[in-house]
């Protein structure tokens, strides 16, 4: 298969399908019979004014609030009809991207990027160490491994934020 058949055929395999969904919080109905598809490859951006409902989306979409009424198939699974084993293997899925960066002050870059892979795999320290530099080059922060969120600028804050998404290459970010 060629580089265009692979990304042709990519773009048709969906990664999310919403259908119907319905968000409420208590007898406010935030969203009604929402639908789309978001398919591998794609780049699905979520747009709107404040507080109409996207962070809120968000979170359904990644299994942290259920919905009031429809589905949300990951690979064609419903996460709220998944065993726990299946749900959390679902949830790691999921690369996340705090507005703030969501960084723990008291943990050097490296050991906020090296979190998640300390308690999702069973990678050895040297390997963890390894992969967390990477990470961390990769968005430009190479060299920073031992500095604290404190003594970084916002922007820096902010991809550290993307190495940590990134760590257990998610499939969604």
């Amino acid at each position: 298969m060629s580089g265009a058949e692979a990304l042709k055929s990519s773009s048709k395999d969906p990664v999310i399908a919403v259908r119907g969904l319905e968000m409420s919080y208590g007898s406010f109905v935030l969203m009604r019979d929402l639908n789309f598809t978001i398919n591998r490859g794609d780049i699905f951006i979520i747009m709107g004014g404040s507080g109409c409902g996207k962070s809120t989306l968000l979170k359904h979409l990644v299994g942290l609030k259920q919905p009031a009424k429809g589905q949300i198939l990951y690979d064609g699974v419903s996460y709220w009809e998944a065993e726990p084993e299946e749900q959390e293997w679902l949830k790691r899925r999921f690369g996340i991207l705090f507005q703030s960066g969501a960084l723990w002050s008291s943990m050097t870059l490296a050991e906020n990027v090296a979190m998640p892979l300390e308690q999702y795999t069973s990678l050895t320290p040297g390997q963890i160490r390894e992969l967390v530099s990477f990470k961390l080059a990769l968005v430009g922060l190479g060299g920073f491994e031992e500095f604290y969120p404190s003594e970084i600028s916002g922007g820096m804050k902010k991809r550290a934020g993307l190495a940590r998404a990134m760590a257990l290459d998610p499939d969604l970010l």
